[in-house]
């Protein structure tokens, strides 16, 4: 049985749908501060915006795009005890950014604690790091400046092997750069792109429950550079970085368990040309419609798409297809996927959880 240490999910990660204003106001509901916000207007096409406590609440990076890091101080206001609060959305002269308020748009924040903003020298690998940590959760942010070193280690702080870590240059143009633990130390993805998973011998040379080893690369050791990397692991009953392979057919995909009954689930076939899409249980409240998708590489408006449907169960998911394709259940090729939880399948004190 999957019994957890979270009882409560939504503690740590959470999702909140919200209608712009082009004014300020103050989201609330998130059920704690949040250290990583992922915002996404569901109605228009406009940028995956990111903020993060360790960066700064003013500092935007986005997903679909390879952008340094910018300064955008009239969008987010504050990371608040319940939420985040939000200014204008304009660029300071009156001209709409269209990113996370503007007017009747309808947006999605997927939202993950760390530790509160409150940060810590790491000198665990060979280039110290400034890290704030979720342990009980397996999420941190550290940032960095690069040496240009090859073969260079980073102290992540998650207490474990890290599973997935999503490297960005904050100063200059570059990828949105993915090391998975189950692709090994010579496969890389890039979150900004549709690329199937690329070889480069040895870019991640070392992984261990302190570090993560990174090759001589701009992307994620310019010398003098100013680095971020966000750092994940499974938790049992709460979150699973996994993989599985597509039986390609119409109606009937693969059944893939978890261990709980999914919030949120981001996924892409590993072995083609695809997009990296994410579903939610808040956009998709009813199973057999999970389909509203938004795509963390492309700033394209929410599509709800039934052919890319799931099953959200409880514990785990079930792939259904109303037609064959390719991106999330494409004949014995590869999907990789990162979820977290609704609620756990068993919880700590034994208590099943029932499908919706």
């Amino acid at each position: 049985m999957a019994y957890t240490t979270i009882d409560d999910p939504s503690k740590h990660f959470n999702t909140l749908l919200y209608t712009g204003k082009g004014d300020e106001q103050t989201i609330i509901g998130t059920g704690f501060k949040p250290d990583l916000i992922w915002a996404k207007s569901r109605t228009n096409a406009h940028y995956n915006d990111l903020r993060d406590s360790s960066r700064g609440v003013t500092k935007r990076l986005v997903s679909n795009e390879s952008d340094a890091e910018s300064t955008k101080d009239q969008s987010y206001v504050s990371f608040d005890s319940d939420g985040f609060s939000l200014g204008d959305d304009t660029d300071g002269s009156g001209n709409a950014l269209n990113t996370v308020n503007t007017s009747s748009n309808n947006y999605v924040a997927w939202q993950w604690k760390a530790n509160g903003g409150t940060t810590s020298s790491n000198t665990d690998g060979d280039i110290t790091t400034t890290v704030q940590a979720n342990t009980t959760a397996g999420f941190s942010i550290a940032t960095y400046t690069g040496n240009g070193g090859s073969g260079q280690t980073l102290g992540h702080g998650l207490g474990a092997e890290a599973e997935l870590v999503w490297f960005k240059n904050r100063g200059s143009t570059g990828h949105n750069r993915l090391y998975l633990k189950l692709l090994g130390a010579s496969k890389f993805l890039n979150l900004n792109t549709d690329d199937a998973a690329q070889t480069s011998p040895n870019i991640f040379p070392s992984a261990s429950s302190t570090t993560i080893g990174v090759e001589q690369n701009d992307t994620m050791n310019e010398s003098s550079g100013t680095h971020v990397m966000y750092s994940f692991r499974s938790i049992q009953g709460y979150s699973k970085i996994g993989s599985y392979e597509g039986n390609g057919h119409a109606t009937d995909g693969p059944f893939v368990y978890t261990g709980f009954k999914p919030a949120w689930l981001l996924y892409r076939n590993v072995d083609r040309t695809e997009n990296w899409i994410i579903v939610d249980n808040k956009r998709n409240p009813i199973n057999r419609v999970a389909g509203a998708n938004l795509q963390a590489n492309v700033a394209d408006a929410e599509a709800n798409e039934t052919r890319w449907g799931f099953d959200f169960l409880s514990n785990g998911f079930k792939v259904r297809q109303t037609q064959a394709q390719n991106a999330n259940n494409g004949d014995e090729e590869t999907i990789i996927y990162m979820a977290f939880a609704e609620s756990p399948f068993v919880t700590s004190n034994g208590t099943p959880n029932n499908a919706r």
